[in-house]
């Protein structure tokens, strides 16, 4: 049985629609914003609630909103939901408006592009940037510009 994105929907538009940036909520709570029960693995598995979105559409759901998941009580069936400028996905666009909270005076202070690839790059340990990608560049810059001139 495959679960869609679509079953935490609801979720994501009422955490969407919040405008605390932390607050409780009980696992019948989210049930009652679901329409419907979380899986058995909700009630018995802590890792069912990390904030990881590769391949857990139900976390999808609050990281697309803006929120992460905190304080995870088990035992007694309740978390807290905490606004995070570092969710899923990490910025917006180059052509979409930065979303600002109110709750980060920095971020104000910072331009939007700055952290837009944090996470989807990875460079190896080891390999030097400085070095030219393509060294033939040089050659052919040489051959239709001239050597370079020392200063």
């Amino acid at each position: 049985m495959e679960i869609t994105m679509a079953k935490y929907d609801p979720l994501t538009q009422f955490l969407k629609g919040q405008t605390i940036s932390e607050f409780p909520m009980t696992f019948r709570e989210i049930e009652r914003v679901l329409g419907g029960k979380l899986p058995p693995s909700a009630y018995r598995h802590r890792p069912w609630w990390a904030n990881e979105a590769a391949n857990h559409v139900h976390a999808k759901a609050w990281l697309m909103a803006g929120y992460q998941t905190q304080q995870v009580d088990m035992q007694n069936k309740k978390l807290v939901f905490k606004r995070s400028t570092d969710s899923w996905p990490p910025h917006s666009g180059m052509a979409e408006p930065q979303r600002r909270f109110q709750h980060d005076p920095d971020q104000s202070k910072r331009h939007p592009m700055l952290g837009a690839l944090k996470g989807w790059l990875v460079i190896e340990p080891g390999y030097d940037l400085t070095q030219p990608a393509m060294p033939e560049w040089a050659d052919l810059i040489d051959e239709n510009y001239g050597p370079r001139k020392p200063e």
